[in-house]
């Protein structure tokens, strides 16, 4: 049995280009396997070199989601590394930095760079500092050993017995230094999965049966294009890199209209360019998904940071009227759900969704302890001229008590299918018949009764509580431990996550903040959007917020102690 005394965080920091996030996967890899919880946090800066650049490691024995304020180990590879965290640092934690001494106190030097030169070159400095790590954690080297077999095993087989010798020699560079809330090590299997929200969604994808993808680069999306690509060998699936963003949300749109589920991801900025698409979707009612991997603004803003500024936008993004979903998945196994269901309503609906993610949770690795359910079978509501008493008079546009038209494909029998961007009658063709207008905008928002109650309520964490602090997507993790921290100061605290954006879940909201006395909204924008939605939708006001807009998640800390300048 593996023994915690409390929650380990190790970062390693130096400049991008030097390998950091290389690190932090392998130590993760370790740790994981070994039956630990992980979640790493990868920060850095928008270039390829130089800069600073870390990776936060958390360990723990229990489940967690969210950063900490405190550092146990700080490998440094350079000075600025050490300047800029080691006031982070917890009572006994320790510093390594990459050198041959060093007289400060509380600093252990290490030659991490000299070693690697030694055993293959400078670019080993990474498993180098890896190994130093597991030595001061007291992992049995053969569990790292065997890691590196099967990351470098299909390379040369210098390649690999430089990593392995470059591991060891950092290994036993610890000597007799140790680190003091060290871990009894005991092999086991391990919790899960170890999964980014990117890598998530891509699975969610091909679990919904995503067959075409369009986009064009852009961070923190891009994660989730290139975990799409990787699995291209092994599913039914067609992944398109393209000029911009418009033509990614219209080669979707295309692709859609043809009968193949379609999705593309990317970042505000390029979700601002997709906004005459999602209109187009609206009104050809095609089904489509957008990842809008979220980042702060505006304009280029934060390329590589995190935040939650897109909900108001997303939800009335587009001229105009017109029903769609919007969900925020606050882990990546509800960044996998929440991409099944977002592609099965899509279809069912006829409706453009977006699945709103953000840097945090698409860039980071957590360990997941369910397994990921994939559905028993596909549901594409799409009919044929057998299921048409006459295919020749067919309307793809037709008028029903629900919204929803009959779909056809194209060039599919002799049900004639046409599709305009302007306002057409119910066999599709261009119309500007008063009449006709308001009917056709009664038609689809009459979609959106059946489409509310498709919404979940929020997740409720001690939700029976006087004060609930009330979040949505990534900052579900570092909400709920500062719950779990406020509980143990005597606070009677509680939390509410939302995940089902849009249409707004007004009678869950209701019913269960309705019942508290209090109200407290959390999160990463500069004006409660939630909040705002909250009180619009149900009349129903928060009593405080704890905002922060600095391109960082949030610590659990941060939380409490504004939490508590609130309630008093």
């Amino acid at each position: 049995m593996i023994k915690l005394k409390n929650d380990i965080v190790v970062i390693i920091g130096g400049e991008a280009g030097q390998g950091i996030q290389t690190v932090g996967d392998l130590l993760a890899t370790v740790c994981w396997k070994m039956g630990l919880y992980i979640t790493v946090v990868n920060d850095f800066e928008s270039r390829i070199r130089g800069g600073h650049s870390f990776v936060q490691l958390r360990i723990s024995d229990q489940p967690n989601s969210a950063p900490s304020d405190k550092v146990h180990i700080l490998a440094a590879l350079n000075s600025k590394t050490v300047e800029l965290h080691k006031g982070d640092l917890s009572e006994g934690g320790l510093v390594l930095v990459d050198g041959e001494e060093s007289t400060a106190a509380g600093v252990t030097a290490i030659p991490f760079s000299k070693i690697a030169r030694e055993v293959g070159g400078k670019i080993m400095t990474n498993t180098v500092v890896a190994g130093a790590i597991m030595g001061l954690l007291g992992t049995p080297f053969d569990i790292f050993e065997e890691l590196l077999v099967k990351k470098f095993g299909k390379k040369s087989p210098e390649i690999l017995d430089n990593n392995i010798t470059a591991a060891k020699r950092g290994f036993e560079s610890i000597g007799e230094n140790s680190f003091k809330n060290g871990f009894t090590w005991e092999k086991k299997i391990p919790l899960g999965l170890l999964l980014t929200g990117n890598k998530a969604v891509a699975l969610g994808a091909v679990a919904g049966d995503c067959r075409f993808s369009a986009f064009y680069p852009m961070s923190p999306g891009t994660g989730i294009m290139n975990a799409l690509v990787a699995l291209t060998d092994d599913f039914p699936l067609v992944v398109e890199q393209v000029e911009d963003e418009i033509a990614a949300v219209n080669m979707i749109l295309g692709a859609a209209y043809s009968g193949v589920r379609s999705m593309t991801a990317t970042s505000g900025g390029g979700f601002s360019l997709m906004v005459e698409g999602l209109g187009l979707a609206g009104i050809t009612e095609t089904p489509i998904l957008i990842v809008n991997a979220q980042r702060p603004g505006p304009a280029t803003g934060l390329p590589t940071r995190t935040g939650q500024p897109d909900l108001q936008f997303t939800i009335h993004a587009s001229q105009d009227e017109f029903p769609r979903f919007v969900f925020a998945p606050g882990t990546p196994a509800e960044a996998f759900d929440l991409t099944v269901k977002s592609l099965h309503l899509a279809d069912k609906y006829q409706v453009p969704v977006v699945l709103l993610t953000d840097q945090y949770l698409t860039d980071s690795l957590f360990t997941l302890d369910r397994p990921l359910k994939v559905p028993d079978s596909i549901d594409r509501f799409i009919i044929t001229d057998e299921d048409l008493d006459n295919p020749e008079s067919y309307e793809r546009y037709a008028f029903t008590e629900s919204g929803v038209s009959p779909r056809v494909l194209p060039c599919n029998g002799n049900a004639l299918c046409v599709a305009s961007g302007n306002e057409h009658t119910p066999d599709g063709h261009l119309n500007e018949d008063a009449d006709n207008r308001k009917r056709m905008m009664d038609k689809r928002n009459a979609k959106l009764p059946a489409m509310q109650k498709e919404m979940s309520a929020p997740s409720g964490y001690f939700e029976d509580s006087d004060i609930l602090l009330v979040g949505w997507g990534s900052t579900q993790g570092a909400i709920r431990e500062a719950v779990d921290l406020l509980r143990e100061r005597g606070q009677e605290v509680g939390c509410l996550n939302f995940t089902d954006m849009w249409p707004f879940p007004v009678e869950h909201s209701q019913r269960l903040l309705g019942r508290t006395k209090r109200f407290i909204m959390v999160e990463q924008n500069s004006s409660s959007q939630l909040g705002l939605l909250i009180r619009e939708q149900t009349g129903l006001s928060f009593d405080g917020t704890v905002l922060k807009y600095d391109g960082r998640p949030f610590f659990p800390i941060e939380i409490v102690e504004e939490t508590l300048a609130i309630i008093g």
